[in-house]
């Protein structure tokens, strides 16, 4: 018998730790870029919130994404493009006005738990932190 080289039954042991640790990995590594990807949708939603904020302090109502410097009044898109925002601008009852931005994932942030992101003139953020069925892969906010 040669004494060099692997038997059958240590290599099926080795690729079977493989196969649990890829298993362990993979979808927690998918969770990871979700997370990661949803701080661009945060950013692109607060951007526009700051945006706004100024031009209401200079105009005192609040505009549309050409208005607050984007280049199409539809939507707006992050940096890589994993979330698309619309700004819709209402006018509550005669009394003033106000925004609702909200930021939709694209491709595979599509996927995310946490659905779709949204920031109002008021600073509320949307799903919140109480929302727990929302809020499966760490914090949506």
């Amino acid at each position: 018998m040669n004494p060099r080289g692997f038997t059958l039954v240590e290599l099926m042991v080795v690729v079977a730790i493989v196969a649990i640790l890829a298993a362990i990995a993979i979808p927690s590594y998918g969770r990871y870029t979700y997370r990661a990807r949803r701080a661009e949708g945060q950013a692109l939603l607060m951007h526009i919130a700051n945006a706004q904020e100024r031009y209401y302090a200079v105009h005192n109502r609040y505009g549309d994404l050409v208005a607050i410097g984007y280049s199409s009044s539809a939507t707006a898109m992050s940096e890589s493009g994993h979330y698309q925002a619309q700004v819709t601008v209402q006018d509550t009852n005669g009394a003033g006005q106000a925004y609702v931005a909200v930021a939709n994932g694209q491709g595979m942030q599509a996927g995310d738990a946490c659905g779709s992101l949204s920031i109002d003139n008021t600073g509320t953020r949307l799903p919140d932190a109480a929302d727990a069925s929302r809020n499966t892969n760490g914090r949506c906010w």
